[in-house]
């Protein structure tokens, strides 16, 4: 059974526009081909993970042997924003977009908004984040009022000096206004939005909060954490669920933050769903058609994700995936209507299994509930079935420890090459086998056959599953220790094509396969 999910949301990573892309103005959009165009895309972890693998995806080159499952998701919500996306990830399906505001708030609106806060408000119409402190930022400096605008979203955003105002009371500014945005005003966010500096140098700061509007129904979050899962939220995921279905959550600087913070709750031991927003691709590239910066913030994240992949254990999976576009490339400076890819990565995943496209984001919900072993019926479709082998009907743990120890009995005096093998029988006998290496080379015997011999030698004829683990002598196993093809041949003799087959990198940590899917690995000393 999977213990632990990793769901890492890259912020505004679209892969093309959607069917409907022309009816929210977004016809042409393609976030990923935006950013492989430059020429400085470098995504090595993400490709061999199938990225490049997912239809229509358009740009980047293929892996020839993807390592993890892959799709291409499709919004089934009315809109385009941070929380519905979000919502749908987590098994909601929005039929109504929320609210925006193309020609500002209501005057009625705006004014009780002043009459509760005490402030006067600047500004009340859609603008750039960046532009609007610049124009308006010396005036809120001078006269303490608050700067209150929106975009395409469903936002109210509030941006005042720290200075001037200082964040507990913005934030309290920002609450009044979430208990005032309701029913048919009912924004998606709040979003308090703090700067500093002197004109015209404002810089914005990394104590935005987000106030998000509540689920209006039950998430992937509540579900897991009613069934006694653990549900840490790294980013704003506190804020994009108004801290809603969460055990644990942690603040962030900004993507190496998020990413380190997920890096370091991978060495712990929990189970149950580590959720992780990176917002930088959206808010400091996608927002400000900056293409470059957000091929180099994706660069940075591959590496970063080069560091989480070796940390992940036999009973982890790691999903990747975005929550809608955000092309740097357009004209617009607001999201884009986009699919999303999906990646699925771990020792259970099937790998290159290609889950075609999706019609939801909810499947992503209903595949992490699945995996925990978690009723949780929403919009979307478990994939667990298709993108995961069986759960092996063994303890994969003792299996792996018996093959550690036939390896230490190995005699390789020419190669120096030590394998153990560990086979269980039907009946739950396990066997041991180790390699017996002879100077005349074809009178060697490898781990496995020596295994299968003994059982056969004994009136074993049926198999539950091998473990398999090798590597120099003296040294830990090496990580892809496969049966030669002689062993794939003997075992095919007895085995069933789905038998799994542990290949073991060390204590307690292993990837299996089932034995028709080996075919295409090769033994290497």
């Amino acid at each position: 059974m999977i213990r632990r999910v990793f769901l890492i949301v890259l912020d505004s990573v679209g892969i093309g526009e959607a069917p409907d892309a022309a009816r929210y103005g977004d016809a042409g959009s393609h976030t990923l081909r935006a950013c492989w165009q430059t020429g400085r895309l470098a995504l090595p972890n993400l490709q061999k993970l199938g990225l490049f693998n997912i239809d229509g995806v358009g740009c980047g080159h293929p892996a020839a042997r993807p390592l993890g499952a892959f799709a291409r998701l499709r919004e089934a919500s009315a809109g385009k924003d941070t929380t519905t996306g979000h919502w749908e990830l987590a098994g909601l399906v929005s039929s109504r977009p929320l609210p925006t505001y193309p020609q500002g708030f209501p005057p009625e609106l705006i004014a009780e908004f002043e009459r509760r806060t005490g402030r006067r408000v600047l500004c009340n119409r859609p603008y750039s984040g960046t532009q609007v402190i610049r124009d308006y930022g010396r005036e809120q400096m001078e006269t303490g009022a608050l700067i209150v605008y929106t975009s395409a979203d469903s936002v109210f955003q509030v941006a005042a000096h720290e200075q001037v105002v200082p964040l507990e009371e913005l934030y309290r500014d920002c609450e009044t206004a979430r208990a005032l945005l309701t029913g048919e005003h009912g924004v998606g966010r709040v979003i308090a939005r703090p700067f500093v500096g002197e004109y015209p140098n404002f810089q914005r700061t990394p104590n935005r909060h987000d106030f998000s509007l509540a689920p209006p129904g039950e998430t992937l979050l509540d579900a897991l954490a009613a069934a006694g899962r653990q549900v840490w939220g790294v980013g704003k995921i506190a804020d994009i669920f108004a801290g809603r279905g969460l055990t644990r959550t942690v603040r962030t600087r900004d993507n190496s933050d998020g990413m380190e913070k997920a890096i370091a709750w991978a060495k712990e031991d929990f189970c149950g769903l580590c959720f992780v927003n990176l917002v930088d691709f959206d808010m400091l590239y996608g927002h400000r058609n900056d293409v470059e910066g957000y091929t180099q913030a994706l660069n940075a994240f591959d590496r970063q994700l080069g560091e989480l992949l070796p940390l992940l254990g036999p009973q982890d999976l790691l999903m990747l995936t975005a929550d809608h576009g955000c092309d740097p490339s357009t004209p617009s400076t607001d999201h884009s209507r986009e699919d999303v890819p999906w990646l699925i990565y771990g020792a259970a995943v099937r790998p290159g299994c290609n889950l075609g496209t999706l019609p939801t984001f909810a499947d992503v919900g209903a595949t992490v509930a699945a995996a925990l072993g978690v009723d949780y019926p929403c919009a979307g479709t478990p994939r667990d079935r298709l993108a995961l082998r069986p759960t092996p009907g063994c303890d994969c743990g003792e299996l792996a420890r018996r093959a550690l120890q036939a390896r230490e009995n190995a005699y390789a005096p020419y190669s120096h090459f030590a394998v153990g093998a560990a086979l269980l029988g039907e009946g739950g006998r396990v066997y041991a086998g180790c390699n017996l290496e002879n100077a005349s080379y074809g009178a060697t015997i490898c781990a496995e056959r020596a295994a299968l011999a003994a059982a056969v030698a004994a009136g074993e004829r049926s198999f539950a599953a091998l473990a398999v683990a090798g590597g120099p002598q003296g040294q830990p196993p090496a990580g892809d220790c496969f049966p030669c093809g002689i062993c794939r041949q003997a075992l095919s003799e007895f085995c069933a094509p789905q038998m799994p087959v542990l290949v073991v990198r060390g204590e307690g940590d292993w990837r299996w396969y089932t034995l028709e899917e080996l075919l295409p690995y090769a033994f290497r000393l």
